[in-house]
């Protein structure tokens, strides 16, 4: 605006130097440069004159598309938004002679809706308030959304069963305005579509964070018939599979995440979803597909994303981030996609296919950094030597038994100066005296560098077990032994001290611990056998039952020891007892707990049990239908036999156990297996 003087126009002084960018000074930018000096939003801002009710409308117009250039050039809304906002809403009540300082942004919208009257104001304003909308959605203020559209719009009351915010932006509309108007650079009902949209979407989110599904499910089904980009809408589309999911409809689920790769085929996490969805469903190969889709999607280079609309100013992409949404669309690494392929085919028994996958991802994990995960709650792939512990594992069962060893002396060689001599823990439960074993405490508040002490001794320790056991299917009793006994030298560097409270509950790696200890013992004793140690390997046996009392596989191992040594009262003793701690199990099953790392399973499960000659002979056990001339008498005989006189010859669980009662005449042990065998 400018103003008419009387005279000569002075001779301006000295100029000062020009101010830093965003700072204040006397140049007017141009409608290009968002932000505006000292503040100020419109012409007679800038110029410090003051509010007048004219010019309020062009003031409040070019206020509205500044704001909309800034966020377009930050990608996003960014802090002062709102204080543009309310200083345009001040200059509007000081136009109508009503003070508004010291107001909150809640309270100046009331204000001024409420005190202003002029109508060519109306439209003016309600632009801004769609800016304001949008501000609050970004800060996920729904109920600021929702006040603020209840002034501006007409509809007093909701729908019956209609979400309230949904219905107020749907009634809402820009008074006085018919079509697209020329001074606005993004009309005001393309932005109302945006502003229904980004409610419906960031509510299904908070809904499905919630765990309010039905509700989430019905808003993010909403969302999708509303106005986005193709990005959006297959983020809509992928969250409706995650809520179908999770209630129990994982083919509903299956649908919603092909349509989201369908509407845009760079939405990854739909793909990450969809092999989780096959898991659930017990479908392998479908998942390790999606998982090698994934992957190889991962390795390629990213292409230009196409799906946003660049005629949009505003767009729901930058009002709609959540923690639950940026965790669910976090890129996944490639690193970690490969180690669910390898891990996945490991646990399916695809053997072969989890060698490759995880020697193409150790050579990865070689190759520096880049490829390199950071470790948060998130991450699906575990500390770099349990991953090089899973890989020996896979090429042990693969029979690659030198690389095996190779793969364990890499982590033997990485971890000997991260031990200490003598490691000592103590446990204690605190000092308010709670129960031991309590929920809630699974860290008992071990020291950060001790926990990752014993850690690196768990890795060592395990690694010499899978050494122990190459060696052992290569007839290499003696090498086997040596790494068996270095396994159990690791070991005894630990010392755990509990004071009231259960160890292998407080601390997961105590139970780790004892079952390397077990299977290393068992390892040695029965190479000491195949040396002819008898001895030697009864003290090993004996001494695996001590660090797991009752366990089948060590009870199995101590009875073939005595049995071979001629020991064979001490031997139906051992039976005994382990029949009478049985007995009150019957049908019970241990109570699940925290699961081994998937580098013992197959030690777990490949536990060697006796095979001697002596204790494989045929006994009597029944055929997979019993014969009709099998007969049990009355409860007080202590015998079984059959009509013809030769008993059946065939396997059972109890044979061993079942030709041991016969050699030592146990009868009754006889008679209860035969009768249990046949049950």
């Amino acid at each position: 605006r400018e103003i008419q003087r009387e005279g000569p126009v002075p001779e301006p002084g000295p100029r000062a130097p020009s101010p830093a960018p965003g700072g204040a000074g006397d140049c007017e930018p141009g409608l290009g440069q968002p932000r505006l000096p000292g503040g100020g939003s419109g012409p007679g801002e800038r110029s410090g004159l003051p509010a007048a009710l004219p010019s309020l409308s062009l003031e409040l117009t070019v206020l509205y598309n500044s704001l909309l250039f800034a966020v377009s050039e930050s990608d996003g809304l960014v802090e002062g938004e709102g204080e543009r906002i309310n200083h345009g809403l001040i200059r509007v009540l000081e136009a109508c002679g009503v003070s508004g300082q010291d107001l909150s942004t809640e309270e100046l919208w009331q204000k001024v809706l409420q005190d202003v009257t002029p109508e060519e104001l109306c439209a003016p304003l309600h632009r801004l308030g769609a800016l304001q909308g949008a501000v609050w959605l970004a800060a996920n203020c729904l109920g600021s959304v929702t006040g603020l559209f209840r002034l501006l719009s007409d509809t007093k009351v909701t729908p019956h069963g209609e979400n309230e915010l949904l219905a107020l932006l749907k009634a809402w509309s820009v008074p006085g305005e018919g079509g697209a108007s020329p001074l606005v650079v993004q009309s005001t009902k393309d932005l109302k579509e945006i502003l229904w949209t980004s409610a419906a979407f960031l509510q299904g989110l908070q809904g499905l964070e919630a765990g309010n599904l039905p509700a989430a499910l019905s808003l993010l089904q909403a969302a999708a018939s509303g106005f986005c980009s193709k990005r959006v809408l297959a983020q809509i589309y992928t969250c409706i599979g995650c809520c179908t999911q999770q209630m129990g409809k994982p083919q509903t689920a299956l649908q919603h995440l092909k349509r989201a790769l369908q509407v845009d085929f760079q939405c990854l996490s739909a793909l990450s979803q969809a092999a989780l969805v096959y898991r659930q469903l017990g479908e392998t190969d479908a998942e390790l597909e999606a998982l090698a889709l994934l992957y190889k999607a991962l390795e390629t280079p990213a292409q230009e994303a196409v799906s946003i609309d660049p005629c949009f100013l505003i767009r729901t992409e930058l009002l709609v981030h959540t923690p639950a949404l940026a965790s669910l669309f976090s890129r996944s690494h490639p690193s970690e996609v490969k180690y669910l392929l390898a891990q996945r085919c490991l646990q399916a028994g695809r053997v072969g296919e989890a060698v490759e996958h995880y020697l193409d991802l150790l050579a990865l994990l070689q190759e520096g950094p880049q490829h390199q995960v950071p470790l948060h709650g998130r991450s699906a792939l575990p500390r770099i030597p349990e991953v090089f512990l899973e890989a020996a594992s896979a090429l042990e069962q693969l029979g690659r038994y030198q690389d095996a060893i190779a793969v364990c002396e890499e982590i033997i060689s990485r971890t000997g100066d991260l031990i200490p001599e003598t490691l000592r823990i103590e446990l204690d439960s605190g000092a308010g005296g709670e129960a031991p074993g309590r929920a809630g405490s699974p860290s008992p508040g071990i020291p950060p560098q001790q926990r990752e002490s014993l850690r690196c001794i768990v890795w060592r320790a395990a690694a010499y077990l899978h050494q122990g056991r190459a060696w052992t299917r290569l007839a290499e009793s003696k090498e086997a032994i040596t790494r068996f006994t270095r396994c159990l030298n690791v070991l005894l560097r630990v010392q755990l001290v509990s004071a009231g409270m259960e160890m292998a509950e407080a601390l997961p790696e105590a139970k780790v611990l004892q079952k390397i200890r077990l299977l290393a013992l068992l390892g040695r004793g029965s190479q000491f056998q195949e040396l002819g140690r008898d001895k030697e390997a009864l003290m090993n046996f004996q001494h695996s039952l001590q660090v797991c009392p009752g366990d089948p596989a060590a009870t199995s191992h101590l009875l073939r020891a005595l049995w071979k040594l001629n020991r064979r009262q001490e031997a139906a003793a051992l039976w005994q007892k382990r029949h009478a701690d049985a007995a009150p199990a019957d049908g019970q099953q241990e109570a699940p707990g925290r699961p081994y790392p998937l580098y013992l399973v197959s030690c777990l499960k490949q536990v060697n049990l006796p095979h001697d000659e002596a204790l494989r002979r045929p006994c009597l056990t029944p055929h997979s239908h019993a014969p009709a001339n099998i007969s049990f008498p009355a409860e007080g005989s202590r015998t079984a036999f059959c009509s013809d006189g030769f008993p059946r010859t065939l396997t059972c669980p109890w044979a061993e156990e079942l030709f041991l009662a016969k050699a030592l005449k146990h009868k009754e042990a006889i008679f209860f297996l035969i009768k249990k065998t046949w049950e």
